[in-house]
């Protein structure tokens, strides 16, 4: 029995047992002690730090292997776990699915700005004419400061939040078209990248969010969890996300149908789980079938999973070359349909917490009649959403807590004729 059992996860004793590298990607976790400790620390012994994350107190370090063990040791070590690979949550069917109704109901996600953690954003003319909405980009693989894409599956996310239709003169519109995109490239262009580089995403998101007015952080990637979501680093970063105001929409996975299949850091019950639909021949909501790829609940933590269905079979959005889509299936293009609702919520009230946008989203959902750990409250009605915060019209702007509706005279009959004295006197 280790000495240290308990602090390393067994996925870091089974690298090192089978593996003949020098260095582990490891994301150690400190206890009664600073980030900063933690480096100096580290560095000392020969660690090469990858990224600090206070947002969950830890450190990802690529460790050699000899010096795993008396890391463990030391006092400062919480727990240390192996900086693992998430991959893009996508499969293959090809029919095509249109989004284009939010501007039916007067929003469009205007001045609410959406952060995409993906493989970047290619700037696409539906995201960048007539005006450029890509307000913000950061590379954590490549460092580049100008938004590119080179797998296209974080490009196709975005024109399913935020397309304007410009190339297929409005056919292929996305959820919220008028909505600010930030793109954080996390993963590499075969689609994976490492735990510690989407929880430096999710940092850089909180660090920035008053800057670009981000409301809303989507996820369509996933890992298998580290047990219990509380001891899940991806879900500990999630929910700091949570806590700092920003509603994060996740895509359960597409490791379905059977049970107990949601990845992290969807497992957390504090974002919200979209699973996948297939509402293509469907001629009224009571016809739609979940996705056979969707992933399904309960979690290990025994929370029913997902929280709600959204279309994700055939999706044409946007690909990463000019004037071009593509069609794309998973609960990947799920996930930012739900995204691009929260951004339609957040133009209606900035002050709505993430709490409120997940209770109004799910309440107003169709029950689909289905088992809740494949279902979760049934499928997305933006619709019934819309109607329920009932927002003005152009023709009903007397409703606009900015516009006076006092009807009352601007002077009574006696400061009238006061008035009208001295204007007499001043005159002769």
């Amino acid at each position: 029995m280790f000495e240290y059992e308990g602090i390393v996860e067994d996925l870091v004793m089974e690298h090192l047992l089978n593996t003949d590298e020098e260095e582990v990607p490891v994301i150690i976790y400190g206890k009664d002690c600073t980030c900063d400790d933690l480096e100096k620390h580290v560095s000392k012994i020969g660690g090469r730090i990858k990224h600090i994350l206070p947002i969950i107190n830890a450190v990802a370090v690529y460790m050699p292997t000899s010096n795993v063990k008396s890391m463990a040791m030391e006092d400062m070590t919480k727990k240390i776990y192996l900086d693992d690979y998430v991959y893009k949550l996508m499969d293959i069917a090809s029919i095509t699915v249109g989004s284009d109704f939010a501007n039916e109901y007067g929003l469009t996600g205007e001045n609410v700005s959406v952060a995409i953690l993906d493989t970047g954003i290619f700037p696409h003319e539906d995201l960048t004419t007539p005006y450029n909405r890509i307000i913000g980009f950061k590379d954590f693989i490549r460092q580049k400061d100008q938004p590119y894409d080179d797998d296209g599956h974080g490009t196709h996310v975005s024109g399913i939040i935020a397309g304007n239709g410009f190339s297929s003169k409005g056919k292929y519109m996305g959820i919220a078209p008028d909505a600010n995109i930030i793109g954080v490239k996390v993963l590499r262009d075969d689609g994976s990248g490492n735990i510690s580089d989407v929880i430096a995403g999710i940092q850089w998101v909180v660090n920035n969010k008053e800057k670009y007015n981000i409301k809303v952080l989507t996820l369509s990637l996933g890992t298998k969890p580290k047990n219990k979501y509380e001891n899940d680093p991806l879900c500990q970063a999630v929910d700091a996300a949570v806590a700092s105001g920003i509603t994060v929409t996740v895509a359960a996975g597409n490791s379905g149908p059977n049970p107990s299949t949601i990845t992290s850091p969807a497992i957390s019950p504090n974002v919200i789980t979209v699973g996948a639909c297939d509402d293509r021949k469907a001629s009224r909501p009571g016809n739609i079938t979940i996705a056979d790829f969707s992933s399904a609940g309960p979690t290990q933590d025994g929370f029913k999973k997902p929280d709600i269905l959204a279309p994700g079979i055939g999706i044409n959005s946007l690909a990463n070359k000019s004037s071009e889509y593509k069609e794309l299936s998973g609960t990947s293009m799920a996930a930012p349909v739900v995204a691009g609702c929260a951004a339609l919520l957040y133009e209606k009230n900035p002050q709505m917490t993430p709490l409120e946008i997940k209770r109004i989203i799910m309440d107003n959902a169709d029950n689909l009649g289905l088992d809740p750990n494949k279902q979760g409250a049934g499928l997305l009605n933006i619709k019934k959403i819309i109607d329920t915060i009932k927002p003005e019209s152009p023709e009903n702007k007397q409703d606009d807590p900015h516009i006076s509706t006092d009807t009352r005279p601007l002077l009574s009959d006696e400061m009238f004729l006061i008035l009208l004295l001295v204007i007499l006197i001043l005159m002769l």
